[in-house]
C-alpha cells in the first residue's frame, strides 16, 4: 500500500516535483538559440531528466502540465503561449515532451539506472520528441502557414539541424541524472 501511495500524483512531495520539473522545461525554453521553424532550447534535457529522476506517470505528468499550462496563455514557450501556439510549427515538439519523458521512465523503471541505461532510454526520448515532431513540423508549415517545405527538406530543418546538440544534451544528461537521483533518493517516490 505505501508503494501505492508513493506513486501518487497527489501526494504533496510528488506534486512539487512534477511542479519543478514543469517550471524547468518553461525554463528551458527561454534559453534558446533562434532558427528557422525551431529554436534550439535546454528542454530536452529537463524532459529526458524528468523520466529518468520521477519515472514515467511524474515525468509525463509534468509535460502535461507544462503544455496545459502555455496553451492557457502563460507565456512560457519559446514564442509566448495561448491556443493559437497549437498552430505554429515547433508545438508537435511539445506534444513529443510528454511522450518522451513517459517512455523514459518507463523505459527505465525496473532497469538498474546507470549509464548505458541512461543513455539508451535517453537517445529513444529524442527520437520520440522528433517522431512526434517533424511530422507535426511538417503538417503546420505545408498546411497552415503555406510554406512549401519536402518532407526531406523538414527532417533536415526539424531533425538534422539539432542531432548535434542532442547527441551533447543526452551525454550531460547521462553523466549527471543518475548522480542527481541518487542524491535526492530520499525525496522521490
Amino acid at each position: 500500500m505505501t508503494k501505492h501511495l508513493d506513486n501518487d500524483i497527489t501526494n504533496v512531495r510528488n506534486m512539487n516535483l512534477i511542479a519543478i520539473f514543469a517550471a524547468l522545461t518553461a525554463i528551458g525554453a527561454f534559453i534558446r538559440i533562434p532558427l528557422p521553424y525551431v529554436p534550439i532550447t535546454l528542454q530536452t534535457i529537463f524532459v529526458l531528466m524528468a523520466g529518468i529522476i520521477m519515472g514515467k506517470k511524474m515525468a509525463g505528468f509534468s509535460q502535461i502540465i507544462y503544455v496545459i499550462l502555455g496553451l492557457i496563455g502563460i507565456p512560457i514557450f519559446t514564442e509566448g503561449g495561448g491556443p493559437a501556439y497549437i498552430l505554429k510549427p515547433s508545438f508537435g515538439y511539445l506534444l513529443g515532451f510528454i511522450a518522451a519523458a513517459y517512455l523514459v521512465g518507463k523505459l527505465l523503471e525496473n532497469r538498474e539506472l546507470n549509464y548505458l541505461n541512461t543513455f539508451f532510454a535517453s537517445c529513444l526520448g529524442i527520437l520520440m520528441i522528433y517522431f512526434i515532431g517533424v511530422p507535426y513540423l511538417y503538417i503546420i508549415l505545408n498546411y497552415v502557414s503555406g510554406v512549401d517545405l519536402s518532407f526531406l527538406g523538414t527532417i533536415k530543418a526539424g531533425m538534422i539541424v539539432f542531432l548535434p546538440g542532442d547527441i551533447i544534451k543526452v551525454l550531460f544528461v547521462t553523466l549527471t541524472a543518475p548522480l542527481i537521483k541518487k542524491r535526492l533518493k530520499k525525496y522521490l517516490p
